[in-house]
């Protein structure tokens, strides 16, 4: 019986996970024309990505900048969700409507919400700037998404506004389940607002920290449409944004040329393994600190 209900799941996840990482696999370790299959290069195209100009640059640039968005990401979107979340855990006052306002954005394709705020940024017509010059503000109006000093931190902050409604609700579900007996007890035995968070309340919170920082390391080293958006499949300026989904996109369609499909299969395969161990890493880490909660 169980495995009436596990076996279309199985399906669906066979065929949209299983089955393209294994051809991607399979085609990284081949030479390609076009689409034709020319021989097999064993390491080749692996060696091409670290070894081939322009791609040994730009995928170790596209690498610390996706570690710069992960860690801008996980600080600014952790630190207000869980702000958020306590304000609401203790007031409580327009909670609905704050939740609703604050998760709306990631139900928003990030492509949509990264050309949404590309007009908002915009140097000549968009309100951001007009807004600072109305207030006499003028030396702030910059080309947020022109200047290399500006534009992944402004990526970086649209993404954390973007997702900081999941940390948010995780965060808020999980101060629900902690027993009030806790902060009691705490409170008994004189420990402040501070030390009773610091002692209590976040080492509670540990298991919803694990699962935000795990699938924001997930999404954000996977991450295109938002900086595509905004910064163009070149990752502008001057490759001041490039990401490795950007990378990806360009050594597939766009600078790959006849070796293509080797190449970006190569890429792809590369950025699975990465994001899969790191992530099974971090999942084993929160696991262990989780068990001494207990």
């Amino acid at each position: 019986m169980l495995a009436v209900f596990l076996l279309p799941a199985l399906l669906l996840y066979s065929v949209f996970i299983v089955y393209p990482l294994v051809t991607a696999l399979d085609y990284s370790f081949f030479e390609w024309r076009g689409i034709r299959q020319t021989g097999f290069a064993g390491l080749g195209n692996y060696r091409d990505l670290f070894g081939v100009y322009p791609y040994d640059r730009q995928l170790w640039r596209a690498f610390g900048h996706n570690a710069l968005f992960f860690a801008g990401t996980m600080l600014i979107q952790n630190t207000v969700g869980l702000l958020f979340a306590l304000l609401l855990y203790r007031y409580g006052r327009g909670k609905r409507f704050l939740q609703a306002a604050f998760t709306t954005p990631y139900l928003v394709d990030p492509l949509v919400v990264g050309y949404l705020w590309s007009l908002l940024l915009n140097p000549t017509f968009g309100p951001v700037n007009s807004l600072l010059e109305a207030a006499g503000l003028d030396s702030w109006a910059l080309p947020w998404l022109g200047d290399t000093r500006t534009a992944l931190p402004i990526v970086i902050v649209v993404n954390a506004w973007q997702w900081v409604g999941f940390p948010m609700l995780l965060f808020s579900a999980a101060l629900a389940g902690i027993p009030a007996e806790y902060h009691e007890a705490a409170r008994v035995d004189g420990a402040s607002a501070w030390q009773a968070f610091r002692r209590v309340t976040l080492p509670l919170l540990t298991p919803a920290i694990g699962v935000v920082s795990v699938l924001t390391f997930i999404g954000n080293f996977n991450a295109f449409g938002l900086v595509y958006a905004m910064a163009g499949s070149t990752g502008s300026p001057a490759g001041s944004t490039d990401v490795l989904g950007l990378l990806f996109y360009r050594v597939a369609f766009v600078e790959g040329g006849t070796e293509a499909i080797g190449r970006s299969s190569a890429l792809a395969v590369l950025m699975f393994v990465f994001i899969f161990g790191v992530s099974l890493l971090a999942s084993s880490y929160f696991r262990r600190r989780e068990r001494r909660l207990l």
